[in-house]
């Protein structure tokens, strides 16, 4: 009986946005031309990329999705992916078709791979960026408005503790002072005499 086993790697996590899928398989029939696929989801509803392959050629297509090329070695096929994202993150399967001589052959649906893609920094910061610019307006103008009434209370309160500053200024003695040796020329005997000999050079 015509039969195809396929094995996948059960868990791959991508860091770096490039991924290798590797599909085992065991087949014990005597198919001339193969194709195997890649299948994305818990249905296989998208197919990722193919390669086919006979006697004398190979040729391997892609979704416009995805970056994918397929290779082919002994008793497997060979996937690669770059530039994955982390929304292409999800559960991969491996088809693997027996497509001449007749009888049409295929593989039962594998457990298949999740490949989990990590965000890169890149990625992050767009997401970071993705912040929709009315709250960054309405973030702004809040800031704004706070700072103005900050200032606007600090001129307010400087303003008035300069007033108290110049109400509350020392005493200046007014007790008038007469020029020495004039001592009885009318001057009240309490007013002090100045010494300005002491500031003659």
């Amino acid at each position: 009986e015509n039969k195809i086993l396929v094995a996948q790697h059960p868990l791959l996590i991508v860091a770096n946005q490039t991924a290798t899928l590797v599909c085992n398989y065991k087949y014990n029939g005597t198919g001339k031309e193969f194709r195997a696929s890649l299948h994305k989801g818990t249905d296989s509803s998208v197919e990722v990329c193919f390669i086919s392959w006979n006697t004398t050629k190979i040729s391997s297509n892609s979704s416009k999705e995805f970056n994918c090329q397929g290779d082919r070695g002994k008793d497997k096929v060979i996937f690669n992916l770059w530039n994955m994202n982390a929304n292409q993150t999800d559960i991969y399967f491996c088809k693997i078709e027996v497509m001449y001589p007749p009888p049409y052959v295929y593989n039962e649906k594998s457990n298949g791979t999740v490949i989990h893609v990590k965000e890169t920094p890149t990625q992050m910061q767009e997401a970071q960026s993705a912040i929709p610019l009315w709250i960054l307006a309405t973030v702004t103008g809040i800031l704004a408005f706070y700072s103005m009434l900050i200032t606007a209370v600090f001129i307010n309160y400087w303003q008035k503790s300069k007033k108290n500053m110049f109400h509350q200024s020392d005493y200046m003695n007014m007790t008038p002072r007469h020029p020495p040796y004039q001592k009885n020329k009318g001057y009240p005997s309490y007013a002090p005499t100045r010494d300005y000999t002491a500031y003659r050079s």
